[in-house]
């Protein structure tokens, strides 16, 4: 089967034209079409509060998303809360640390990353035992997390500050695409509540990391192209592997 069309259930790059996936677009001579199946709504303040978390009684602040990062600062101010400067800041990537320029003054003493790896971060997270860790996420999050932080014996507590909702996608045909790439355990469920009756028949899906892949499998549904790997470090190689494969078929 030739792929033709493919979704991106992210947002299209603000410079796609110079972007991996324009790449693939012309060395493949397929259309991509980028559309979030999710969509986040942050936690009022009100509602917030009910959960009776004091931001200043933590000392290091735990990112696993840009997302998060977000809708943290968001809160603080709405909340009117003022992050002190000792505050640290542990993400789950070196673009989610450098994203953080975007709040605060980026720092080496005081934000670090992991390199998409959870486990790596908790690593770097018991060399700073003695901090009060608070990890901002989704209602819909990924549960190996916190277990990691638990099993690990960190001081940290869960503050729910935004949720995760599946966007209305009824204006767009899902059975137009040969392959569909997905980030977030989220976002399959937003498939099959935009479209409960879809079959996967020929349709190529693809997963970044392994929550995600274990979504999809849990979904029924079949995984072709999983990331990453030894062989495909970034979710663009296997898309480019996978492709590169099938083009030599013909």
């Amino acid at each position: 089967m030739k792929i033709r069309n493919i979704l991106v259930s992210q947002p299209q790059p603000s410079d796609f034209e110079k972007s991996p996936y324009a790449e693939i677009a012309r060395k493949f001579n397929v259309d991509i079409t980028f559309r979030q199946l999710i969509r986040i709504e942050g936690v009022p303040a009100k509602e917030f509060r009910k959960d009776r978390i004091n931001i200043l009684d933590y000392s290091a602040i735990v990112f696993t998303s840009k997302n998060a990062v977000d809708q943290f600062f968001r809160i603080c101010k709405e909340m009117r809360v003022e992050v002190p400067e000792t505050m640290k800041y542990f993400s789950i990537s070196e673009s989610t640390a450098y994203y953080l320029q975007k709040y605060v003054q980026f720092r080496k003493r005081k934000i670090f990353h992991s390199k998409e790896n959870f486990s790596l971060l908790v690593e770097l997270i018991r060399k700073h035992k003695n901090e009060k860790f608070l990890l901002p996420c989704s209602d819909v999050h990924k549960q190996d997390v916190p277990k990691m932080l638990e099993d690990n014996k960190v001081a940290y507590k869960k503050a729910v500050i935004y949720r995760t909702l599946a966007n209305d996608m009824s204006d767009i045909d899902i059975t137009k695409f040969d392959m569909i790439v997905f980030f977030s355990p989220a976002g399959i469920k937003s498939l099959f509540k935009n479209y409960p009756e879809f079959k996967q028949k020929n349709t190529v899906i693809a997963a970044l990391g392994p929550t995600v892949a274990k979504a999809v499998k849990d979904a029924g549904l079949r995984l072709d192209i999983e990331a990453p790997t030894k062989e495909a470090p970034s979710i663009i190689t296997a898309i480019e592997q996978y492709l590169s494969k099938e083009f030599r078929k013909k």
